[in-house]
């Protein structure tokens, strides 16, 4: 099965959002599946269910309510997201699958670094020593998936303090340059897709 993979650089949230509503609606059953790479300006985004109470000051950044699963998160240069555009029916995956699939991918590339990380089954994520690193928000339209993963690398944390991160007061977060990692977006996600590939694609 064929798979594009796409390094689209730092881009606006909303324009790349709409960019995957409009390929998802858009695909037929003949369309590969697409992996995007990609770093979002500064941006709060509130999931499907999101609570505007776990907002606790949004300063100058936008907030912008999406169509993903969960709660409050923030994106901002230097933190990695891989959006996964699937047709899970053509690959007889379920939607739990492919959030476990999300998370073994940042747990396994943490390992390579040294890094010994855990999945939640109360708050989907990884974690670092109860800080979370990595967040998981799915949406799926016509048996297809979209939205994916953000993994924190290099990047201002100081935007978590103002909201409630996933809906959990007082979780904290952590990122590979506070673990002594220092790597750039492009190799990070390196073996985070390989990971990815080869668990669909197996």
């Amino acid at each position: 099965m064929q798979i594009t993979i796409r390094n689209l650089g730092l881009q606006h949230y909303q324009t790349t959002w709409q960019a995957m509503q409009q390929f998802t609606q858009d695909r037929t059953e003949e369309t590969a599946d697409e992996i995007w790479i990609v770093e979002h300006f500064p941006v709060y985004t509130l999931g499907l269910n999101g609570k505007p109470e776990h907002l606790l000051n949004a300063g100058d950044i936008p907030v912008i309510y999406s169509d993903r699963g969960g709660q409050i998160t923030y994106h901002g240069p230097g933190q990695l997201v891989v959006y996964t555009l699937l047709d899970l029916k053509r690959l007889k995956i379920g939607v739990r699958q492919l959030v476990t699939i999300l998370e073994q991918s940042m747990i396994g590339t943490l390992a390579g670094y040294g890094i010994i990380a855990r999945a939640r089954i109360d708050a989907p994520g990884v974690y670092v020593n109860d800080k979370k690193i990595g967040s998981i928000g799915m949406r799926i339209k016509k048996n297809c998936s979209y939205h994916g993963l953000s993994f924190n690398n290099q990047m201002d944390l100081s935007p978590f303090d103002s909201i409630n991160t996933c809906g959990y007061a007082g979780l904290e977060v952590t990122q590979l340059n506070d673990l002594g990692v220092v790597v750039n977006n492009s190799e990070l996600a390196i073996p985070v897709i390989q990971a990815i590939t080869t668990a669909i694609y197996k």
